[in-house]
This record gives structure tokens, sequence and C-alpha cells, in this order.
């Protein structure tokens, strides 16, 4: 199998859909390969528009969900991005691709196996000095990295967690999948001084989150 064709068929398929639109978001996707970040028995779906397991009862996202957060998220180069659910490593790696060598993202994960699998994947790409994995509450927040450009949740949450609210810079967008365990609506606030400006971009399913802010 090449994995490369594959990956340009996947972009391909996005772009004409329209999940993917900007320059940015198509070449990030072109350039960090999927199939590193999934175990080896799922590699041959690993461009197939879906999500598949990574173990510990977790999920890497489909492709297509993936680029409707990486447009959402409105990245810049040297951003400073935190992300909730770290997960493989994959939505990591694109974003640390997008926000370039003067950019920087701490990835939280709960699960310690799983963090030690992403940074493994994110070193295979090159991108070690950009993304940093923790382990911990990530509805806590990371307050030794903040405050951020950008934080996304990629799992659902019942609510924004207000302490991610606090490490939000001041103009900075929060992306999140709220609603309940089963179904969630895509929500992304920007931080207007005391107050959230908030837009909706249709629905969503995700594992959830879990942890003081989260679902128990």
């Amino acid at each position: 199998m090449s994995y490369e064709k594959e990956r340009e068929r996947m972009v391909a398929n996005l772009r004409m859909v329209g999940h993917i639109k900007s320059r940015e978001v198509v070449e990030a996707m072109r350039a960090i390969p999927r199939h590193v970040f999934v175990p080896e028995s799922a590699r041959s779906s690993a461009y197939h528009d879906t999500p598949l397991p990574i173990g510990e009862g977790q999920t890497i996202s489909a492709p297509h969900m993936v680029g409707i957060m990486l447009e959402r998220l409105d990245l810049k180069k040297g951003q400073n991005v935190f992300e909730v659910g770290g997960g493989s490593g994959y939505h990591a790696a694109l974003v640390a691709h997008m926000v370039g060598e003067k950019g920087r993202i701490i990835s939280m994960e709960r699960i310690e196996v799983l963090a030690e699998r992403a940074r493994k994947a994110i070193e295979e790409c090159g991108l070690r000095e950009r993304v940093a994995v923790v382990v911990g509450d990530g509805s806590l927040g990371w307050e030794k990295g903040a405050p951020y450009d950008r934080i996304f949740i990629t799992c659902a949450s019942p609510e924004i967690p207000p302490p991610l609210v606090d490490q939000l810079k001041e103009g900075g967008k929060l992306l999140t999948p709220l609603g309940s365990r089963y179904l969630q609506t895509l929500v992304q606030v920007e931080k207007k001084g005391k107050k959230l400006k908030r837009k909706t971009y249709g629905g969503c399913v995700f594992v959830p989150l879990v942890g003081e802010y989260g679902f128990s």
C-alpha cells in the first residue's frame, strides 16, 4: 500500500465535499501521516474517512471532523495552543505544522499509555520541539503554559470548563463539542473581555471528557 497516495486521495475527497478549504489546512493534512498515529492493525484503514480505535476505549477522530476543527480554529503562525484530549497525537501534530516553528502546542491526555504513544508518533514526524504531551485532567487546563491563543477540546464536554476560559487570551478562540455523552454540537467561543462570543457549527459525536468539569 502507498500511504502517500492514500493520503492524497483522502485530502482530495475532503476538499471536494468542502470539509477543508484553506491552503494551510490542506497542506497540513497532506504533510502529516495519519497512519503513524494509528495501531498497526488499523493502518490499512488509516486514510478512510472514519474514526479508528487507538486503544484504552479511545478513538482517533474521522479526518473530516479533524479538518472541520482545523478550519474553525483559524490558526496563525507562532500561536500558543492548548489541546484537551490528546489521544493519538494526530490532531496536535497537524496544529503544530500549522503554527510553524515559532508556535507551540501543549496536548493534554489523561491516559499515560496513550500519551507515550502520541509522543513517539509526534517525534517520528519531526515535531517534538513544537509539541509537549502532558498527562492530567484537561478540563483544568495547564496554567504553566497559559495564556493561549487557541484552545480546543477533542472530547465531549457538558459545559465549557471555566479554567480554560481563564487561560484563554483576550481575543483568543476556544473550540469544543458541547452536549450530552452521546450527541453534541461543535461550538466556538471568542473571548471578549468578560463575555464569550459564541458560534455553533452543527452536530458531532465525540467520546466524553472525563475530569472535574467533564463527565464523571
